[in-house]
């Protein structure tokens, strides 16, 4: 090999000076995989939405069948990536890591028997978007081609298996939807039931966003923090509420940004292009100046 090939070998190789961005992982356990993930999240859907994805000759007669069959894989599956999650960042000794297998089993367990509760809610946002839509010819047209609802139930996935305490894998399911539809949802962020997001491309909805009820949002809208606070090292400080709390029956049309821990009201209406930090009033409806007509 070429003596500078070598040296620059050789520095790449220096694990101390770089280990900010190598992971060495203990006792070679398995990584997280987005193939998996990948599989895991066409599986929910194929369970959200039968007869759409999965087995297409799914009916009232094979249901049971089918949901039974992606139910057992999705387990398996899923509590693989569990595990595989936890162990990311795990420095428990052996007899510990031994207890990983079950708690990895029960959180997939328990993931799967919220999913109905999940399934009733995609329901929901699926309405909002076809009644949301004048273009809207179906709710298959909804279920197949709509980003939103391929980015929202990535979302609902991943917000159950975060409230299960399921680190990191939440974030690269949210993250997979990220890079398919340009919609970026926070796991951690509260959202209601009938959310709906119109075309959808540049929404960001951050961490500690909570939205409620019957909210539907136009492309580019950004629910976002301010500047954050740092500690007294010149850290950022963690797990701190930064993004805003918006009411039911809001509507926020394209590329409007809303920054920090601020409210809008239920029923208020954010016209397009605008920036907002401060509250907004219940039923306000907030608009740019129209421009003057030529005389």
């Amino acid at each position: 090999m070429n003596t500078n090939l070598i040296e620059t070998v050789n520095k790449l190789s220096q694990f101390e000076g770089s280990k900010d961005v190598c992971h060495e992982q203990i006792n070679n356990d398995p990584m997280p995989s987005t193939t998996v993930l990948k599989e895991i999240v066409q599986l929910a859907r194929s369970i959200f939405f039968p007869g759409y994805f999965g087995d297409s000759a799914v009916n009232a007669h094979t249901m049971m069948y089918h949901i039974g069959v992606n139910i057992d894989r999705l387990h398996s599956l899923l509590a693989q990536q569990i595990r595989a999650g936890i162990c990311f960042n795990c420095t428990a000794d052996y007899k510990e890591r031994a207890e990983l297998e079950h708690v990895a089993l029960n959180k997939a367990t328990e993931f799967i028997l919220q999913m109905p509760s999940i399934r009733e809610k995609l329901h929901t946002d699926v309405i909002a978007a076809y009644n949301g839509d004048p273009a809207a010819k179906s709710f298959g047209e909804v279920i197949f081609c709509y980003p939103s609802i391929r980015a929202i139930s990535n979302y609902r996935i991943a917000h159950a298996l975060l409230k299960l305490d399921v680190p990191l894998i939440p974030r690269i399911i949210t993250e997979m939807a990220h890079s398919e539809t340009g919609i970026d949802i926070h796991p951690g962020a509260t959202i209601g039931e009938y959310f709906t997001i119109d075309h959808g491309t540049g929404v960001v909805i951050g961490e500690t966003a909570v939205i409620g009820k019957n909210v539907k949002m136009y492309q580019g809208v950004t629910l976002g923090a301010k500047s954050f606070p740092l500690d007294k090292d010149g850290n950022p400080i963690k797990g701190i509420n930064r993004h805003p709390n918006i009411g039911n029956n809001v509507i926020i049309y394209s590329n409007s940004t809303i920054l920090g821990t601020i409210k809008v009201g239920d029923g208020a209406v954010v016209g397009g292009n605008l920036w907002i930090d401060v509250d907004v009033p219940e039923g306000a409806k907030l608009a740019q100046k129209k421009l003057k007509e030529d005389k």
